[in-house]
């Protein structure tokens, strides 16, 4: 049985996946080695076909230097968008490195095999915690949402914006580093006022050593108060997944 399908759907569908399978190599959560290679491809070409009317207006000449430059912008398209989402949910990855550093867990960092790079305790129970709290909440279906509204807003044959991206980039790592601080700051200034209760110790009896003392006791405050911070976490995760929607919405339409 022969299936006559038209060489334009079929290259926008093409163009289609490269921007989404781009996009799903470094956007949140499904940027996780969790998630094997052949899965997202299979999910990219998933994502384009429904879009498959929207983006077959939109195809470039049917030429091979045409359709090599339409796949290489369709991919840095892809990457944008995803690396503008991830940058804004690292936050969550910062705020947990931060209780690590006040709390003195970075001595007991290990190598994780997901993200192949060094991770801290708090830090990785973080991230962990709110790639739970996004499938709970339904958050991951917001941000797919936001993505496949790029093919409408962001044509196949549109013009990039870097001044938008450059922008966003700059805005992104500014909420990271806000929404950092708004999840781990409490029990940042807990920690910071512990030094200070032991460095007063310390001048009014030196004999007693108040800064050995300091580092069972600041582990036993960010074991005890942890709870304070992760309340934080669902609040601050609602607005990183709005933010994130956002800037791709923003980043797509150019302005």
């Amino acid at each position: 049985m022969n299936a006559d399908i038209p060489i334009g759907q079929l290259i926008a569908i093409f163009l289609g996946s490269a921007r989404a399978g781009a996009w799903l190599m470094f956007c949140p959560p499904f940027n996780s080695r969790l998630i094997p290679g052949q899965v997202k491809v299979l999910l990219s070409i998933g994502i384009a076909l429904p879009m498959a009317p929207y983006l077959q207006s939109a195809v470039p000449v049917i030429e091979t230097s045409a359709i090599i430059a339409a796949t290489v912008l369709q991919i840095f398209v892809g990457a944008a968008l995803g690396f503008i989402t991830y940058l804004l949910f690292a936050a969550v990855q910062a705020a947990g490195d931060l209780i690590d550093v006040f709390g003195g867990f970075t001595l007991a960092s290990a190598y994780d095999p997901l993200s192949q790079n060094q991770s801290s305790i708090f830090g990785r129970f973080y991230n962990l915690t709110a790639v739970t709290l996004l499938f709970a909440s339904e958050g991951h279906l917001l941000i797919l949402r936001g993505f496949m509204e790029s093919y409408k807003t962001l044509p196949l044959d549109a013009n990039f914006s870097m001044a938008t991206f450059n922008r966003l980039l700059i805005d992104g790592v500014g909420e990271m580093f806000v929404s950092a601080l708004q999840i781990a700051g409490p029990l940042i200034a807990v920690l910071f006022l512990t030094d200070v209760a032991f460095g007063l110790l310390n001048r009014v009896a030196p004999a007693l050593n108040a800064f050995q003392l300091g580092f069972p006791a600041k582990i036993f405050l960010v074991l005890t108060l942890a709870g304070t911070a992760i309340a934080i976490l669902p609040r601050v995760l609602d607005g990183i997944v709005d933010q994130a929607v956002n800037a791709v919405i923003h980043l797509s339409s150019g302005g």
